[in-house]
């Protein structure tokens, strides 16, 4: 079976953007991913492959500010789902405390949290720095009996590791329809009770929460401009974990944070990637 492999660009290259490309790729007959310096690597067979139907899905891309160029070649002849799986998506391991596996990994080390998921076609899986420090945040924190916001996301391991940990109930929402069914299924494969999924955009907030614990892992633009709405959803002690940024971009966001009557406990980093931590006054 012959393949095109297209390389995509992404400007800016976040694990948001990427997810969001993933889906929308989907959609138009892409069957596998590769996350790169830069962007994806994707892969279609060329009896499926339609380029005006790439370039209409580029064209209507869901995320404001967003550049994306692509160059393709043909692949090898190779099943490349089957590459990816054996190759690219390995076992996350957090100590004793958490691993993240797909469903076709056998052996995996014990630990006290196991998420298993479907990754075929997202990149939610745990591997990027901004989704890794939400997992370290959220083993570090008292969760039982909170009910928490997992906005933006994806295929929802961050909800399902709350869960596991006592959050409930908990509320997921992304954007994106194919994260939403990525999602569901995520949650029936853990077999975890009281997670909502939603498909919408801030604006899905209005009439929901209080919650206690709101996670958004995301961009910075997106972040600044609904972080009103996280806000507006939450009440007195909440607390608002934030990632999807650099450490540059910290003071900004601090700023319309307290702006908003947010306190400032704490941000982390891993390679120039940054998460925070805030709670409502």
């Amino acid at each position: 079976m012959k393949y095109f492999e297209f390389t995509f660009n992404t400007n800016p290259c976040t694990e948001t953007v990427n997810d969001v490309l993933a889906a929308v790729l989907g959609e138009a007959g892409f069957e596998s991913f590769v996350e790169r310096e830069g962007g994806l690597s994707a892969y279609i067979q060329q009896s499926l492959c339609n380029e005006e139907t790439i370039k209409n899905a580029l064209a209507d891309f869901p995320l404001p500010d967003t550049r994306i160029t692509y160059s393709y070649v043909e692949a090898e002849d190779k099943n490349w789902n089957e590459e990816w799986e054996k190759n690219f998506f390995q076992p996350i391991v957090i100590g004793d405390r958490c691993v993240i596996h797909s469903t076709f990994h056998t052996d995996v080390p014990k630990a006290e949290y196991d998420i298993v998921i479907n990754p075929q076609m997202a990149f939610g899986t745990g591997h990027h720095e901004t989704t890794s420090l939400i997992i370290g945040e959220l083993l570090d924190s008292e969760l039982q009996g909170k009910s928490l916001l997992d906005m933006g996301c994806g295929t929802s391991i961050l909800a399902i590791l709350a869960r596991m940990r006592g959050a409930a109930p908990c509320t997921a929402i992304d954007i994106d329809e194919w994260c939403v069914r990525n999602s569901i299924e995520n949650i029936e494969l853990n077999q975890v009770t009281d997670i909502t999924v939603e498909q919408g955009d801030a604006a899905a907030l209005a009439g929901k929460g209080p919650f206690d614990i709101v996670i958004a892992n995301i961009n910075r633009n997106i972040l600044l401009n609904d972080m009103k709405q996280y806000i507006a959803c939450m009440h007195p002690g909440s607390e608002l974990y934030m990632s999807g940024f650099y450490v540059d971009d910290i003071p900004v966001i601090r700023e319309e944070a307290e702006r908003n009557g947010l306190s400032f406990v704490h941000h982390k980093e891993k390679n120039r990637w940054a998460a925070v931590r805030l709670i409502m006054c």
